[in-house]
């Protein structure tokens, strides 16, 4: 992304800017041999090893202590199985790199997340999803896993293969190894339609449940001061690429480029200065909103460009509490005062058996706080939590959150099987920084 922070040759900071290292050992393996070697050296000398992808995770996530290993060389597909349906790639490739990739060869992902800008690695291992579908996860789409452990091992993991590490390291927050191959479950390149158009809050609401049932995917979103919504349905149009009526490219670059990235950026950066102006200006921009249709290859459709640096908090509550926590978000956001300039993201997800995903076991409701980087974000963010938090919230893991490993322990039935795993994989705590001993435990 353009908006990137720029660091030095031995330095680190995620996109958003909150997270940063300095005077780090910075390597760039091209294999597993040389990534096993990059950790037994780290071992032996009793230093940290993270490897790093694009930083767009707003937490610590991915914050390197000693040595940092770049996604630079782990770059590619490596294999096509048209039979088995799957596609193998090294684990340092970008998302829209793989998705164009896929494009060529006639494959997609099912779903994907609504940013394409993360390694496959990171988007996994943080439990990147996007909404409906059959897998709403990225990681549940995953079916082999080949990565280095802390005590230097390369394993290769499939459902039959080290199965019980599979099933826990396909969202493995970094803490188990460094992944280097991912093999995902691919199917025929297809064509999405999007239809946008806007609702009031009582009638987004209403039909919330109606609009999910009718659509393959349902992306909505609400302006806090404002009582509307946009809602977004995706539905699937078949392999019949020559269906497909993409906007205009003068409409997407009015649409994308102009008003959602560079007007959007400006507005909301000016609005950090004056906020007693935000109630208006968001009820402004609401009352803007018209509808909008058009239809493309899936991922030009799931996925957009952010070049607004923002800061994110985000949410999985059980599905059937999850209108119920948005009234109560919208309550508690109106008896607060605050002005907040970014819009909520709402999206639903089927339940998966990925043991450390937020949708893991329950079908899920998410909600998405953003604050613009310059703006105030903690108020907001803890006002939204304590909410979440009622329902049984399952914070992102790759988003602003304040649980630690006590208050996770009891959202997630296999968690002590994955601090287990943790133990035999990563005895000595090679993976570890102070984001992963704060959800986890040291």
């Amino acid at each position: 992304m353009s908006t990137r922070h720029r660091t030095r040759p031995d330095s680190w900071r995620n996109w958003s800017g909150l997270e940063s290292a300095s005077g780090l050992q910075v390597l760039s393996p091209g294999s597993a041999d040389e990534v096993r070697a990059a950790v037994v050296e780290a071992r032996a000398a009793g230093r940290k090893v993270k490897a790093a992808g694009t930083g767009h995770s707003f937490t610590a996530i991915a914050k390197p202590e000693h040595v940092q290993l770049l996604p630079d060389g782990m770059r590619g597909i490596l294999s096509v199985d048209r039979e088995a349906m799957t596609v193998t790639a090294l684990a340092g490739t970008q998302l829209k790199v793989f998705n164009a990739e896929l494009e060529r060869l006639g494959l997609s992902l099912h779903n994907m997340g609504d940013i394409a800008e993360q390694t496959l690695a990171g988007a996994i291992s943080t439990g990147t999803h996007g909404t409906g579908g059959r897998a709403a996860g990225l990681a549940a789409q995953v079916v082999g896993l080949e990565l280095v452990t802390g005590t230097g091992q390369i394993i290769r993991t499939t459902a039959d293969e080290n199965s019980d590490v599979f099933h826990l390291a396909r969202v493995g927050l970094g803490a188990l190894g460094v992944i280097t191959t991912i093999t995902f479950a691919v199917e025929p390149l297809f064509v999405l339609r999007a239809e946008e158009r806007p609702l009031s809050w009582h009638d987004g609401m209403a039909w919330f449940d109606d609009l999910t049932a009718a659509h393959d995917h349902v992306d909505m979103y609400w302006f806090p001061h404002a009582d509307r919504l946009l809602t977004k349905g995706y539905d699937r149009m078949g392999t019949d690429l020559t269906v497909a009526e993409p906007l205009p490219r003068w409409r997407s670059w009015l649409d994308e480029d102009l008003l959602a990235n560079t007007v959007f950026g400006a507005q909301t950066a000016a609005l950090n200065r004056v906020p007693r102006a935000i109630p208006a200006a968001n009820r402004f921009a609401a009352r803007m909103i018209g509808p909008r249709s058009y239809s493309d290859v899936a991922h030009r459709v799931f996925t957009t460009e952010r070049r607004v640096v923002f800061r994110e908090m985000e949410y999985a509550v059980p599905r059937e509490a999850g209108l119920v926590a948005l009234g109560e978000c919208r309550a508690a956001f109106e008896r607060s005062g605050l002005s907040v300039s970014f819009p909520v993201e709402i999206r639903v997800a089927p339940a998966d058996e990925v043991a450390l995903s937020t949708s893991y076991g329950r079908d899920s409701f998410y909600l998405a706080f953003h604050t613009h980087h310059r703006a105030d974000h903690e108020a907001y963010f803890a006002l939204m939590e304590s909410v979440m938090r009622d329902h049984g919230g399952r914070p992102h893991w790759g988003k602003l959150h304040s649980l630690d490993a006590e208050d996770l322990a009891p959202l997630y039935p296999r968690f002590g099987d994955f601090t287990a795993l943790r133990d035999r994989l990563d005895p000595d705590r090679v993976f570890t920084n102070p984001y992963l001993d704060r959800v986890l435990g040291a």
